[in-house]
């Protein structure tokens, strides 16, 4: 006889982000407000960040948030970023998570994957 399924212990969101505002994503502070506000958009509860500017451009931060981390790393020269959302709360909404960022970066395209953890 087979366990009873248990359910996800998280998910997690993976977003590219092509045909982004190229000023934006060479920004260290616009891309650090547009990670902080998607995740108080979402619903998430932010507990730590860290993010660092390149030379000659591009910028990698993350946010440890109550439900996980959200991450991003931009290529501007690419007009690309690409972000990583983990989450084990069913409340924080990827989807919202996601258009706060387009909004915030000017993203013309986005792919994404959804996958259920553990």
């Amino acid at each position: 006889m087979d366990a009873p399924a248990m359910p996800p212990l998280g998910f997690h969101s993976l977003f590219d982000f092509h045909a982004c505002d190229v000023a934006r994503l060479a920004d260290r502070e616009v891309v650090r407000a547009a990670l902080l506000d998607a995740v108080r958009e979402a619903g998430g509860t932010v507990v730590a960040e860290m993010f660092h500017q390149f030379e000659p451009h591009g910028v990698s931060g993350v946010v440890v948030i109550a439900e996980s981390h959200l991450t991003v790393h931009t290529w501007p020269e690419r007009a690309f970023a690409a972000v990583d959302l983990f989450t084990c709360s069913p409340t924080l909404e990827h989807g919202r998570v996601e258009a706060s960022l387009v909004r915030a970066l000017g993203a013309g395209r986005v792919e994404r994957s959804r996958h259920e953890r553990g």
